[in-house]
């Protein structure tokens, strides 16, 4: 499959134009590779050790969840990594393409693998956007679990580096109803509470926000931004896979750029 197609058949599953205002998805740097064989790089964030790691592997395309370029650039100059990322890009002849918000409301999105993967039931966006997709999920545990529980198989299949959850009074109360939103989900609280969830997954949560969430009732839980957006690339992997690519693979340098003292 060449780029052009596999864009294409990505664009009709979440278009660009659904990303929002303050948002940049799509192209970040074509430099002239839509008519190649598509070997694909995937990443959460392209960074300079993604780069280097496409150059390595003869990646023609890296495809990221998070932007290149969010502002407009006022300049490029030596020494800066976006800089150097453009450089490196048209030395090598490698695509740069994200897929940020749009990707974030999808079936199979963001949030839909989130829930699929603490199994939740009757599944329905926290805000719905459009055609029944939206950010975020809401759905039910099925059988309950207790708050325990929960952050156990959160620490299980997530595998955060750091797990931060709402006080409770009780570990052992059960937890029926949960809302999940991979990366800065912490402006959603309002939204979340509204739909009777008891506990919500999501990263990127100030002091303030845990008070919040404590005053509205609603156990908050904060497992990072890498740990709840990264298993939504390695599903983009195996859709890319099923697509019968010439190449495509999951980064293996893609950074968690927070690191926890013991």
């Amino acid at each position: 499959m060449k780029i052009a197609d596999l864009i294409t058949w990505f664009e009709t599953w979440a278009n660009p134009a659904w990303c929002e205002s303050w948002d940049n998805c799509g192209w970040q740097i074509e430099p002239g590779v839509l008519q190649e064989k598509a070997r694909v790089l995937v990443c959460l964030t392209p960074t300079l050790a993604v780069m280097q790691e496409a150059i390595a592997l003869n990646a023609n395309l890296i495809f990221a969840h998070h932007p290149l370029i969010f502002n407009p650039l006022k300049s490029l100059r030596t020494g800066e990594a976006i800089a150097e990322m453009v450089r490196l890009a048209f030395t090598h002849n490698i695509g740069i393409y994200t897929a940020h918000t749009n990707f974030d409301q999808v079936q199979d999105g963001t949030a839909d693998v989130l829930a699929q993967i603490l199994e939740l039931k009757e599944v329905t966006p926290i805000v719905a956007t459009q055609g029944g997709l939206g950010y975020g999920r809401v759905g039910l545990l099925e059988p309950f679990l207790t708050l325990q529980e929960l952050l156990a198989a959160i620490q299980t299949r997530l595998a955060p580096p750091n797990l931060i959850f709402s006080p409770s009074a009780d570990l052992q109360q059960t937890v029926s109803r949960v809302a999940v939103l991979g990366g800065s989900g912490a402006s959603y609280i309002s939204a979340v509470a509204k739909t009777g969830a008891q506990a919500y997954l999501t990263s990127d949560c100030k002091f303030h926000q845990f008070q919040e969430s404590r005053d509205r009732n609603l156990i908050l839980i904060d497992a990072g931004h890498y740990a709840t957006e990264r298993p939504a690339c390695d599903r983009l992997v195996q859709k890319f896979q099923s697509l019968n690519l010439d190449w495509v693979q999951l980064s293996k340098n893609d950074e968690d750029f927070r690191q926890f003292f013991a």
